[in-house]
């Protein structure tokens, strides 16, 4: 055997080599982007609704928003949203969700979906769905794969209600809520009743937006209301209105009066003006809902959340400490302890 022919057959051999190690590498190659899409096709995707205002209203809207953005840097999920604007069809929104592949859990914003989303949940028994706000009239008619999340928002508004009535030098306070119903009724009589828990003779004037859903998104008619609230010696107005409450915030920084957020902490919104805010934790129940269904925990039915399950509270930090004195800051935090406890039991007051 010559030379050559010895050359020719060992370059032949390592050609054969890196053939099979190609197909070898390719071969492994084409499993890692099989695990990738596996792990694409396990990876959680959450669709929510907004509620009227829409995301940018600086409340309850973006408060959810914030709980879908913590869950997508926390937990890595996906979502996709929808804001239904004027007139919309908010059940076609939530059946639109339902029907992609790849959601699986669909939030509605606000009180407004409670009947909506009931039904689209038992059309898609396969899907989780999540109502936060969710008008509760017969238990038991709540499908199994859907959780009610209900907020006391009567026992952060009697905080913020005590705080006013201590706070107040006018002996006159406001409310002003968004859409007259039962769920904001709750916030305006938590805050008349903290008022007036801490200061009997205090007077609390209260005005509404509208009786439709159009009255969380008219800050307009919002200000006119504050304005006239001030000019009758209310020196501090809460209010839980969505959207229109930026027209208060507009007002307070006119009239050089306080007002209450809601929500969210909104002192941003008004620096100075903002006595506090009343909180929701809409932020935090939309993550541990999502994370829930992570791990396999979510369950149908009522959650109800208070000052005791952290899902309510009020604002005290170092941007608003200066308009709230310690003592009054103890006095709150005393009766907050006495909400937590039962001894304080609104609804008896």
């Amino acid at each position: 055997m010559t030379g050559k022919t010895i050359f020719i057959k060992r370059l032949s051999t390592a050609l054969k080599l890196l053939l099979i190690l190609q197909v070898f590498f390719l071969l492994s190659c084409k499993k890692e982007a099989a695990d990738e899409t596996d792990t694409e096709k396990g990876k959680i995707k959450v669709g929510l609704v907004f509620d009227v205002g829409g995301r940018g209203d600086k409340s309850f809207n973006d408060a959810a928003y914030k709980g879908l953005e913590n869950a997508k840097k926390t937990l890595g999920i996906d979502f996709e949203v929808i804001d239904p604007g004027d007139g919309a069809d908010r059940e076609s929104a939530l059946r639109l969700l339902a029907s992609k592949p790849d959601i699986n859990l669909v939030f509605g914003i606000g009180f407004i979906f409670s009947e909506d989303i009931t039904r689209v949940a038992k059309d898609f028994p396969q899907k989780k769905f999540a109502c936060v706000d969710y008008t509760v009239t017969s238990p038991e008619n709540i499908p199994a794969n859907l959780t009610a999340l209900v907020f006391k928002e009567e026992e952060g508004s009697f905080l913020v209600g005590c705080i006013a009535g201590l706070v107040t030098k006018t002996n006159t306070v406001g409310f002003i809520g968004g859409m007259e119903s039962a769920l904001i009724k709750k916030f305006e009589t938590g805050f008349e009743k903290g008022a007036k828990y801490v200061n009997p003779a205090i007077t609390v004037l209260k005005g509404y937006v509208g009786v439709t859903g159009d009255g969380f998104k008219n800050p307009g008619k919002a200000q006119e209301i504050a304005l006239s609230q001030y000019s009758m010696k209310a020196d501090i107005i809460y209010h839980a209105s969505g959207l229109s409450g930026l027209g208060l915030f507009e007002a307070a920084r006119d009239k050089k009066k306080l007002a209450i957020g809601v929500d969210l902490d909104q002192y941003y919104e008004a620096p100075g003006f903002i006595l506090t805010s009343m909180v929701k934790k809409v932020d935090e129940v939309v993550l541990e809902t999502i994370k829930d269904l992570a791990e396999n925990q979510f369950k149908g039915g009522v959650k109800s959340l208070g000052l005791k399950d952290n899902g309510v509270d009020y604002v005290y930090d170092d941007n608003n400490k200066n308009l709230i004195d310690s003592g009054i800051h103890r006095r709150v935090e005393e009766i907050k302890g006495k909400i937590i406890s039962g001894e304080i039991v609104i609804s008896n007051l």
